[in-house]
């Protein structure tokens, strides 16, 4: 593809074109990052990125550039070709829909997959080998379900949603339209629930059910429990990493992100466009409020109200977790100087 038609293709994008130069209009045939790029690979730079500095080294034969004259100046001497956005990375990410199309699975059921009794499956669906579908499904068109795929029963897929290999829909889970499922995930599992007595524990049956809204995207190896009554939600347009643990009856709003080994327990509630980092725990029946922002490790045992910025273990404003933090390392210096106060203090 030639880096004319590229940008062509890229003007109908969501990332702002704002002016380019296609220079010798190079054919571009894959993309890299900034260091790694070279001859016939597109690359990006945002503003404040640290290799800016490189510019005059990079190898790639075209590059998408914030508006920054410093920059334009500097790959218009290399001669290369270069488009400014006003989101850079967005517009590297739908120049990658270009250069790297998906695969186009074609309509049928393959023959080792076992289908239950009354599954209805909508038109233009892939089901690869040794699927198992239960009975009472319905799947949605255009959707695709990966090899090794078990389906319980009364499962309902939305339109165009994919299900990686090996993943597992347990019953009356409910995958709304263009959701992505990847591998060895678990959607609808028992909740943990047990009830103390004196015999030991008697199991709690885990009756609810579990709804991922539209556009929900499960990484790999994560599980979304199932409550004893009720439903597990997870709100549309909400994106989860790998092996994440979502406890039974969690209710997330809208375009939540959870990155790798969040831990959310049991009937905690969590607001719209919350950012979970790495690591962090939610405890039991906490509420979160929207647009809250949780760094890595945090430990959330209260309710937090919307719009703040927690850390630490247990999680406060981040400005204050980054002033105790500051006094950490002087510590035993503190301790020391204690010790002398109290010497003196007796004397």
């Amino acid at each position: 593809m030639l880096f004319s038609e590229l940008i062509n293709n890229l003007k109908l994008g969501l990332s702002e074109l704002q002016e380019y130069n296609i220079a010798s209009d190079p054919e571009i045939n894959s993309a890299a990052s900034l260091d790694l790029a070279h001859k016939k690979q597109i690359t990006f730079l945002e503003e404040g990125n640290k290799f800016g500095f490189k510019l005059n080294q990079i190898k790639a034969d075209a590059i998408l550039l914030p508006d920054n004259k410093d920059l334009i100046s500097v790959v218009q001497k290399r001669n290369l070709a270069w488009a400014v956005f006003k989101y850079p990375r967005l517009a590297f990410a739908e120049s990658l829909d270009f250069l790297y199309p998906k695969v186009k699975y074609k309509e049928g059921v393959h023959p080792t997959a076992v289908i239950g009794l009354d599954v209805e499956i909508q038109s233009n669906v892939y089901i690869g080998a040794n699927v198992s579908i239960g009975n009472n499904i319905k799947i949605g068109r255009n959707s695709i379900i990966h090899p090794g795929v078990v389906i319980y029963d009364n499962v309902i897929i939305g339109e165009a949603s994919e299900l990686h290999a090996n993943c597992v829909i347990h019953p009356k889970s409910i995958i709304g339209d263009q959701c992505i499922i990847h591998s060895n995930s678990v959607i609808g599992s028992e909740g943990f629930g047990f009830v103390p007595t004196k015999n030991g524990w008697r199991k709690m049956p885990q009756t609810g059910i579990v709804i991922l809204e539209k556009e929900v995207e499960i990484g790999s190896g994560t599980t979304v429990d199932r409550p004893a009554v009720g439903k597990t939600i997870i709100g549309e347009g909400t994106k989860i990493d790998n092996l994440v643990q979502i406890g039974h009856g969690v209710k997330t709003g809208k375009n939540c992100a959870m990155a790798s080994q969040v831990g959310i327990a049991g009937g905690a509630q969590i607001g719209d466009n919350v950012i979970l980092a790495g690591q962090v725990g939610v405890a039991n029946r906490v509420k979160v409020g929207s647009n809250v922002v949780a760094s890595s490790k945090c430990g959330i045992h209260t309710d937090i109200d919307p719009g703040q910025v927690i850390s630490g273990f247990p999680a406060i404003p981040n400005r204050l977790w980054l002033r105790c933090s500051s006094t950490f390392k002087q510590l035993p210096e503190i301790a020391k100087s204690l010790k002398e106060l109290k010497r003196n203090l007796s004397k």
